[in-house]
């Protein structure tokens, strides 16, 4: 038997096309509260939960002032949760990255569960969800979990303990975890996945993921298949 039994994918950059949407919703959340963010920063903090991101963002280019900072968080996060849901729900080019279904299906196909977690908020996952027909029993993914749902998000371990006990996995070394960043990696490797894999699709270049040493480097998810029958 195949000692993976379940693979945790992110979301965007991962298993959704991402197009530098989110990036350029973040900075335009910023930018409404007089904040500018270079996108190259943006990037660096993808996957994060988005109001540890924000909160990161802020102390770094509007540090110790005198407001009230965490309003300021949440009023960003809601303006970025607002502008995600909506671009999500009608983005006419949402699609998922190519052999994501492909791979859904082969992976059920071996008696391996699929799983999504997110540094989105529940909404936002909703909707992407809800526009590729991943929801309401369709047979793509077994469980997904987001970052509001748990008591923190990446790199701390939770969302993917709180699958392996929702899907009766046996332990997180039957576990791999793919995603397209540092905080990616940083959570298999927290949560003691039996595999971690980084992939380039999203915001992070090979050379970036090779700084945070995750078992594979992969361009494009059909390259899972081999990964996973050596395991």
């Amino acid at each position: 038997m195949n000692n993976i039994q379940l693979v945790v994918f992110d979301i965007a950059g991962t298993t959704v096309r991402d197009r530098g949407d989110v990036a350029d919703a973040f900075i335009a959340a910023f930018r409404a509260a007089d904040v500018e963010i270079p996108v190259d920063e943006v990037k660096k903090v993808m996957g994060w939960r988005k109001m540890d991101a924000i909160r990161q963002l802020l102390d770094r280019f509007l540090p110790a002032v005198s407001f009230d900072r965490e309003s300021l968080i949440e009023e960003i996060h809601d303006r970025f949760i607002k502008h995600m849901t909506s671009f999500y729900r009608q983005d006419p080019e949402l699609r998922p990255l190519p052999h994501a279904e492909e791979i859904f299906s082969h992976l059920h196909h071996k008696g391996i569960k699929v799983a999504l977690n997110t540094g989105f908020t529940r909404t936002i996952a909703d909707a992407i969800l809800h526009r590729l027909h991943w929801d309401n029993g369709a047979g793509y993914v077994d469980s997904v979990i987001c970052s509001d749902e748990v008591p923190e998000g990446r790199p701390s371990p939770y969302m993917i303990n709180r699958l392996i006990q929702r899907l009766n996995i046996p332990s997180a070394g039957n576990v791999l975890k793919v995603g397209d960043t540092e905080v990616d990696v940083e959570e298999g490797r927290n949560a003691g996945c039996g595999i971690v894999v980084g992939i380039t699709t999203g915001a992070y270049t090979r050379q970036q993921l090779q700084e945070y040493r995750p078992d594979h480097i992969i361009d494009s998810l059909e390259e899972l298949i081999p990964i996973i029958e050596k395991a």
